[in-house]
């Protein structure tokens, strides 16, 4: 599987995945800290990817996304930025109800599948 396919089908898989530099519990730069609080005190469940332990998605993923930098959030298959965006979507109470409808969704995915 070739690195974008890679990328896709992980966007794509998870209602809520973050790119990020280290993981949730040791973030390796200020910027991912912040965007993890964040998804941390909205209580969301989310997918994250550490970029610093996949060179292939930190080259790659900023061309296929046409965002430059990290971390890079994506809702429902839909980039929705770093963690300035976040930021201020998380003080309008906008990214609360994105993320809820995305889960939402994928709640009724798996009911529709099991039936």
């Amino acid at each position: 599987m070739n690195i974008i396919s890679k990328i896709q089908r992980q966007i794509s898989t998870n209602p809520i995945i973050i790119y990020i530099k280290g993981s949730p519990e040791f973030p390796s730069c200020g910027f991912s800290a912040k965007a993890v609080n964040i998804l941390l005190t909205l209580k969301v469940r989310f997918a994250y990817i550490d970029i610093l332990q996949n060179s292939e998605i930190r080259s790659e993923l900023p061309k296929f996304s046409k965002w430059p930098t990290f971390p890079q959030l994506w809702v429902s298959g839909n980039l929705i930025g770093g963690s300035d965006i976040m930021t201020e979507m998380f003080e309008s109470g906008e990214l609360k109800k994105i993320l809820e409808q995305a889960l939402s969704q994928e709640k009724k995915n798996v009911l529709k599948k099991t039936k």
